[in-house]
């Protein structure tokens, strides 16, 4: 069967490409893809063993089993376009707190928290000069919706909205904002901390920070990265 991969981040910059095919047999696993695509770009050997892989916008395990006509892409460690709910969202536009604020207001809620992650100039003394995220958009919203549905679930009566810029950030531009909104004060700072965590941890989007005297992709820089477990548990 004819599988087409989508790459992204580190992994695409290693191996020369966006988007690659490949002729594997029927019952191809997971990890039959790893190894074969390891085979072919060897530059990118080491970045593969610690990506994982994505099949219909769904994290896979290494036994999953692709069939012909899956969606598949290769998710590198994450740092961190529109779905159909507007609470969640990709974009090259300038982020509004105040824009968010207004998707979860709403008469129940007491409270409404905003997180603002904005570029930052110095890091451990080295100087950035400006900051370029990537994201795989479709599942990125979809991820978002997901962590948004966990957070209703553990804090009920609780409204949740995200917006990522990707594309070239400059020196204190907004790149996240994630509003809640709850019932009751405390509730929003669990609920707001939980949000960016997990968006972190799970959202396939990745940053280039560009140095004075180079730049390097990052991901995930909180342990050993798996999306299939949920550390705020």
């Amino acid at each position: 069967m004819t599988l087409t991969i989508r790459f992204f981040a580190g992994v695409a910059e290693a191996a020369g490409h966006r988007e690659y095919t490949v002729e594997l047999p029927e019952g191809t696993t997971v990890a039959d893809l790893r190894a074969k695509l390891q085979a072919i770009f060897p530059h990118a050997a080491d970045l593969l063993a610690k990506s994982f892989f994505s099949v219909n916008h769904e994290y896979a395990d290494s036994s999953a089993v692709i069939k012909s006509g899956d969606e598949l892409a290769v998710i590198p460690p994450v740092s961190g376009g529109s779905g159909a709910d507007p609470r969640f969202e990709i974009t090259t536009e300038p982020l509004s707190a105040d824009a968010l604020i207004t998707k979860v207001s709403n008469p129940y809620a007491g409270a409404i928290l905003t997180f603002v992650g904005t570029v930052r100039e110095f890091t451990h003394g080295q100087r950035t000069v400006f900051l370029e995220y990537e994201a795989y958009p479709e599942m990125a919203v979809k991820k978002m919706a997901e962590i948004a549905a966990e957070i209703e679930e553990k804090w009920p009566g609780t409204q949740v909205a995200m917006s990522h810029r990707i594309g070239k950030l400059d020196i204190e531009e907004a790149s996240v904002v994630i509003a809640v909104a709850t019932p009751h004060r405390a509730a929003s700072f669990e609920a707001g901390r939980y949000a960016i965590e997990r968006l972190k941890q799970i959202v396939p989007i990745w940053k280039k920070e560009v140095w004075e005297d180079g730049s390097e992709w990052k991901g995930h820089q909180q342990g050993p990265w798996n999306p299939l477990t949920n550390p705020m548990e």
